[in-house]
């Protein structure tokens, strides 16, 4: 299905990022995978590379200009160009009162969540492939505000903007973008957002692929400025 294409997926090191990387190999990507760390990020690209698909993964922040850039230069330096960029990289911050919410912890998840996909998608445009494809992750509090989510929140409505603007911009050189709202899953930071939750209730990232299979792959042509919720899709059947 992906045989062939150049998937950049930044936070890979875990969770989403993890199970998409997984996904694509699988599926005859080559995967250029992201984390802050060197040790998040290497024991995703061995398993990878366990599936027999090409992997290069670079180790960076990608809230800073500079780092978004040499993730972007070496995935180019290594493979030519770009075919699907997956802006998944991000943090909870503190789940408080708009009142009681840190400066610096604001910055901080501002700058994670929405700053790095500008930074990552502004580097990467002029080396994505025609027919290409940009996934943006939202989430549900990304179109209703909700009391105590902060940052988190405020940064993932942004997000939804930057897609449909991208959206408006590339549609004319052929390459589409979409967000993707995964849904509650079996993660790290649904555990941190939710602490009395029962993640055994909650589907795993795994289990959570499909939709970013469908626009990663040639079959979601022309597919672009929508919002799929992961959990609610099913595959459109071919004409």
């Amino acid at each position: 299905m992906l045989e062939g294409k150049v998937a950049l997926i930044t936070g890979a090191s875990q969770g989403l990022g993890r199970a998409l990387a997984l996904a694509y190999a699988k599926e005859g990507a080559r995967l250029v995978i992201n984390s802050r760390s060197e040790e998040g990020i290497r024991p995703v690209a061995r398993e990878v590379e366990g599936l027999g698909a090409e992997v290069l993964a670079v180790a960076a922040d990608v809230s800073k200009g500079e780092d978004a850039r040499r993730l972007v230069e070496e995935a180019v330096g290594r493979f030519g160009g770009i075919d699907v960029l997956i802006n998944n990289a991000g943090v909870l911050g503190p789940r408080v009162a708009i009142e009681e919410y840190p400066e610096d912890e604001w910055r901080r998840v501002i700058d994670a969540n929405l700053t790095g996909p500008y930074l990552v998608s502004r580097a990467a445009v002029p080396h994505l492939r025609e027919g290409g494809s940009i996934i943006n992750v939202v989430s549900g509090v990304s179109v209703e505000g909700r009391a105590e989510w902060g940052a988190y929140s405020v940064s993932k409505f942004g997000m939804e903007g930057l897609s449909q603007i991208l959206a408006a911009e590339l549609e004319g050189r052929g390459v589409r973008s979409n967000a993707v709202d995964p849904g509650g899953m079996r993660t790290d930071m649904r555990a941190a957002a939710y602490p009395e939750e029962d993640p055994r209730t909650r589907i795993t990232p795994e289990e959570n692929t499909a939709v970013f299979l469908y626009l990663a792959s040639d079959e979601s042509e022309g597919v672009t400025g929508q919002r799929f919720k992961a959990q609610a899709f099913t595959w459109p059947q071919s004409s």
